[in-house]
Parts: C-alpha cells; structure tokens; sequence
C-alpha cells in the first residue's frame, strides 16, 4: 500500500524521470488493490458509495496538483497514468500524429460490464484546438479523473459511466500548444504546417524576436515630447491614454517585439503557422480567399483528419463538445448567417440544453456563433453537428469579468475615476492579487532599427487565460456541462410488452419503444443530409403478418400501418423523437419466444423476448 506522503510525491504529473518511474510501480499497486474490489463492486444490484473515514471526503487514489498549466507531454503523461490506474476503464490510444510528430492522444471511457461500446451513446470531448487556448486540455484531464474517482462514490457518476461513452482529446494541436507553452507565446494560435503568410515564396521566415531574452514578446513604445499619439494614463504609471482634443502626446506605438528578418519592409508578417486550424473542416468550408487560415481543401491539415478518420468509426458520438478560449460563451452552429438556421426540432433540443448551460456556468453566455462571435466556415462545430450529426457545443472557456464579479466592483469598472474603471482594472488585478506576475516593467531599450525605446506590457496568460487560483471551478464547472449534454444524448428502452391472441397461433403482440432524453437518436439536420442510418426495428421467432405505430396506446384508437414487403426488419428514418414512447403493434403467427430489438446508431440497442401463449 502506499502511504498518503507517497502518493501525494508520486502523482504529480509534472515531475519527469525519476517521479514517473515512481508514478508507474506506485500506481500499479493501486491498481491491484482497485481490482481486487472491483468485481464485486460492479455485480452490486446498488452502487456502493465509499465512507468517509477521515477529513472530508475519502483519499483519492490519484492526487494531481491543479495549479499549474501542463505542456502536451504532461497532459499524455497524466492520462497514462490513469489509463493504469483504471485499466478496467480507461483505453488510451493514438489517433495521428501532428504536423511536428507528436502523438494525438485519446482516452476512450466505458465501462465494457454494462455493454459493448458501440451500442452506447458517445459523447466526444476535444480541446485545445488553437493552441494559445490552453484551459481545456485540463478541463479534459480533470473530466477524466473526476469519472473514475467518483465511480464508486457518487451514484449520478456511475449510471453515467455504465450508461455511455467517452471519448476524450485534451489537446488536438500539441504544436501551438507547447510553443505557447515554452516558447515566447506569440503566434501559438495555429499550427505548425508551414504556411508562406506574405506572398514572397518563403516560409515561417519572419516571425516575432524576443530581443532582450527575457522570453516574452513585449510591446514598444517610443517617446517622443509632444509629438506622440498617447500620454502617461496619470492613474495608472504602466499605462497609456490617447490624447484627447487639444492635447499633446509623448509616445508612440511601434508594435510588437520583431525584427524584419526577411527584408521585405514589414515585422512579424509570417511567423509560424498563420492559419486557423478551425476552419479546415468540410461543412461550408471556404477557400482562403473567403475565409482565412482555411488551408487548401478541407481535412488537409493531418490534425483535423485524424479526427474525422477516428469519428467515421465511431457512428454513436451523438454529443460534441470542443474548448475554446476566451469570452466565456456556450455556442452552437451554424457558424454563418447565410448557411440559415437548423431545423426548429433540433433548435429547440440545442436551446434546452444551451439555456441550461447558462445556469450550470455563471459569467457564460448561449449564442449562435456568427449571432455572438464572428462568421466562421469550416468549423468542427458545424461539421459535428452536419457531417455526423452529433449536437456539438464550442465553450469559450473564462470571462473577463471574473476578475470582479461583485455586483459592487462591476459598477466600480464603470466609474472612470475608480481604480479599476477606465481599464485599469486589469493592472490592479495584477498588483493586488497576482502579485506583479503577468506583467513585465516598462525599461529602456536601443532598438536596432528604433533607437531608444521602452518595452514592456502583459505576459502571454493575462487575459486569454484564466490565473491559476481560478481554474478549479472553471474545470469542473464545463466538465459538468458536458457531463449534462453526455446524459441527455438518447437512451432508447424496451417497456413490457402486451401479448394477446387472437385465434390458433396467431397473436397480437404491442411494445413500448422509449427515448428517456431530450436528443432524438436522429437530428432532422442529419435526416436530411443523410448523414445518420435509419434506427432498425427487428423481430425474430414468428412470421409477422402486420405491423403498424399505434396512434393511441390508451384507447382503442387505429394502428398506422407500416406498407412494406417484409415487416420483420422495418427501417425507422425518423428515428426516436426525444422523450416520446411509441407502442410498436404486430400481428404474428407462430409459438414460442418471439425477440424484438430495436437498434440506433446515437441511442443503443435494446431489445425484448415475449413469449407467444
């Protein structure tokens, strides 16, 4: 067994070597100890909920450190560890690789006791696909962790993970996301496919320099008495103000910190990268011309189509979640205005569950992406939602009035003459709370092309990226807006079924057929695109002479018949309307058991054996 000092040492993931080699042998033995409870905690009729024995709650098997933000091998190392910790759960693969080599990895949650994976809704769960927006890939790593270490402590958890599926990328551009992580930050939006940003034939040849060294790439300014566009903001010394009527500024603004490395007459023009690795997908892609950053065809860039060829086999994601930074909003497709809306039917299941959201995550708000953000073509929320009809939400993850949330300090940001109104608030934040971290001092500096200027400004996490001490109701709070999607995507059951004869063998047999959710197992959008297979409904054991929809369980009301040749396989196209159950009605002949099974694609399959007598 390994004592509390031990795990706490072992399981902080960024440790290197000697503490992975310690997290590997320690964590084996936790899962030796998990397993030997774990079968009979599975075959319980009731979940069993671990005691409290000491402090607040029971010891976790795995204690992570949440403060600090992980590079793209940290994030892998800590699902490895957990893929060992749980193995009876957790299956860890690679789906592709980058631009730049590095493994996509992703964490397939199910519990394969309560059923095969495939015959479960999914729910698929991606991150970091700009790689300066760095909060989800822990939001996907805590989502992971907060699953199995409550699977047998709290009973909502546990029906989820026996009820459906996970599939989980907490990083889908680990390129963007270790140059923002270890480099100087800029340019750490795109990827790493070269891209020649400027027209001249090359490549990536003119990106930002990070002159002084100090690893931050700051702003420049230049004074100049009398003859500039800013002044000194008097309430704030860090500051700058433009001038306003009848006044004289003192400092220019000459950019970002950058050279002309390429000759051409501009600074900075073609870093790294230089597109947007969500806009590369096929629904309303556009060529660059239209929408920038999209590349040459959709799925060219190798990220994108590792995670189209990984969802094409999985035909049960019938929910999509992707982390974004920042703004703090909850938004559905379509990404824009002259693609038109969705299909009422599926708008009002995305508004439910949009509305909802709002309420289980404070500071965000539900917008249609073009009506709350900006047009975007060729986005994985669109292709989600269209090319496998999956209801896809895209969280901008951290609002910056979280900084003040106080119905006091929000009037206080209005009022010019505040500390923290006029935009200062920002720097007071960072002298009074975060201690002068995220910003770096305006000092002289002889510019090789500007002479005499001054640099400084904000570090790369201010204002995208949430401070540290914010991040654990952040985290969980978007976990459980997914887990939320996760239990409302189609759960189809079979209700006891009525038999009655008729004459000889010949019976009448009705069924309940439910969809307990709000998801249907088929979008309209998906109906009509053709992009979801017709739920089949099969019967086994008799020959069906009649089948037909009963209009009214609960009177003798008239069956709708089902016109088709053979009735002992009936293709359902509309598939199962969200919360609805529908009496299926048949007229068989024969004896014996009789095995009805009803079977989507989003929703499972489930079936019922009736006996004929």
């Amino acid at each position: 067994m390994r004592t509390k000092q031990t795990r706490r040492v072992v399981a902080r993931s960024g440790a290197r070597a000697n503490a992975r080699v310690l997290d590997r042998v320690a964590a084996r033995f936790a899962v030796a100890a998990t397993l030997a409870v774990g079968v009979s905690v599975a075959a319980a009729a009731t979940p069993a909920v671990a005691q409290v024995t000491s402090g607040s709650d029971p010891e976790h098997e795995l204690i992570f450190s949440w403060d600090r933000w992980l590079d793209s091998d940290e994030l892998n190392e800590r699902m490895e560890i957990m893929a060992e910790q749980w193995p009876e759960f957790l299956t860890l693969e690679t789906i592709g690789q980058s631009w730049g080599g590095r493994d996509l990895k992703m964490m397939t949650i199910n519990n394969p006791a309560t059923g095969d994976e495939l015959d479960k809704a999914a729910m698929f769960i991606e991150s970091n696909v700009h790689g300066n927006e760095i909060q989800g890939g822990e939001v996907v790593i805590y989502t992971i962790w907060y699953l199995m270490e409550n699977y047998d402590r709290i009973p909502e958890i546990r029906r989820l993970v026996d009820e459906r599926v996970f599939y989980l990328i907490p990083s889908v551009n680990p390129d963007g996301r270790d140059w923002f992580m270890d480099e100087t930050g800029s340019g750490g939006r795109t990827g790493h496919v070269p891209v020649d940003s400027d027209g001249d034939g090359l490549f990536d040849e003119d990106g930002p320099n990070d002159l002084n060294g100090n690893g931050v790439i700051e702003q420049i300014r230049k004074y100049v008495p009398g003859q500039g566009d800013f002044i000194i903001d008097p309430d704030n010394a860090n500051g700058l103000r433009p001038v306003g009527p009848n006044e004289r500024g003192d400092y220019i603004l000459l950019g970002s910190e950058g050279l002309d490395d390429d000759g051409d007459g501009r600074v900075n023009e073609d870093p790294p990268g230089g597109y947007d690795p969500n806009r590369n997908y096929a629904s309303d892609w556009q060529p660059n011309y239209v929408q920038g950053g999209s590349m040459n065809y959709p799925f060219e860039l190798p990220e994108a189509r590792a995670i189209e060829d990984f969802m094409v086999t999985k035909p049960n994601i019938a929910g999509s979640q992707s982390f974004h930074n920042t703004g703090g909003m909850i938004l559905r497709g379509p990404g824009a205005a002259w693609y038109g809306d969705y299909p009422q039917a599926d708008v009002r299941v995305y508004n439910e569950l949009g509305e909802n959201g709002e309420r289980i995550l404070p500071w965000y708000n539900y917008y249609v992406v073009w009506q709350g953000l900006y047009a975007v073509h060729g986005g994985q929320l669109d292709w989600a939602n269209d090319g496998h009809g999956a209801v896809g939400f895209s969280n901008e993850l951290w609002n910056g009035g979280q900084y003040y949330q106080s119905p006091l300090l929000r009037e206080q940001q209005q009022d010019e003459d505040s500390p923290i109104g006029g935009g200062r608030g920002s720097y007071f934040f960072d002298d009074y709370v975060t201690f002068g971290r995220n910003y770096v001092e305006w000092a002289p500096f002889d510019h090789p092309v500007y002479g005499e200027v001054e640099m400084g400004g904000f570090r790369k996490l201010q204002g995208r990226v949430n401070p540290r001490f914010m991040s654990m109701e952040l985290f969980h709070r978007n976990m459980a807006f997914t887990l939320y999607q996760a239990d409302e995507m189609p759960l189809m059951q079979m209700g006891e079924a009525e038999v009655e004869r008729v004459s000889g063998n010949t019976f009448r047999v009705r069924v309940p057929i439910r969809n307990d959710r709000l998801m249907p197992t088929i979008l309209v959008r998906a109906r009509q695109y053709n992009t979801v297979r017709p739920d089949i409904l099969t019967l086994e054991g008799a020959e069906v002479l009649m089948a037909g929809w009963v209009d009214e369980h609960n009177f003798d009301g008239t069956v709708d018949r089902i016109d088709q040749a053979e009735l002992d396989r009936i293709l359902v196209r509309s598939g199962a309307p969200g919360r609805t159950t529908r009496w299926i009605e048949y007229l068989v002949q024969g004896s014996g058991s009789v095995t009805i099974e009803y079977s989507s694609q989003k929703g499972g399959t489930v079936s019922t054996t009736v006996n004929l007598n």
